[in-house]
């Protein structure tokens, strides 16, 4: 095994199924996206904020935005 892996023992926690996750492979955060990929199962950190705080550091646009409703009809012709 490699020190990127550790060999980690599963339990029940009432009738989910958990197990500890050692402090080398801690993640930050409270909470975490799970999903399975073949018999791999794959858990992510989510990272709030970091968008938010990345695009404050990018300077403004020179660009005006093109107007992307010119060929669009009225919303009084759209049908629901």
């Amino acid at each position: 095994m490699s020190t990127s892996e550790r060999h980690v023992r599963l339990f029940r926690n009432g009738r989910n199924q958990a197990l500890r996750i050692p402090r080398e492979f801690e993640l930050e955060g409270e909470e975490a996206l799970i999903h399975k990929e073949g018999d791999r199962l794959i858990v992510e950190p989510i990272r709030k904020g970091r968008l938010l705080a990345l695009l404050a550091t990018l300077p403004p646009l020179a660009e005006p935005f093109p107007d992307i409703d010119d060929d669009l009809p009225p919303v009084d012709d759209v049908l629901l």
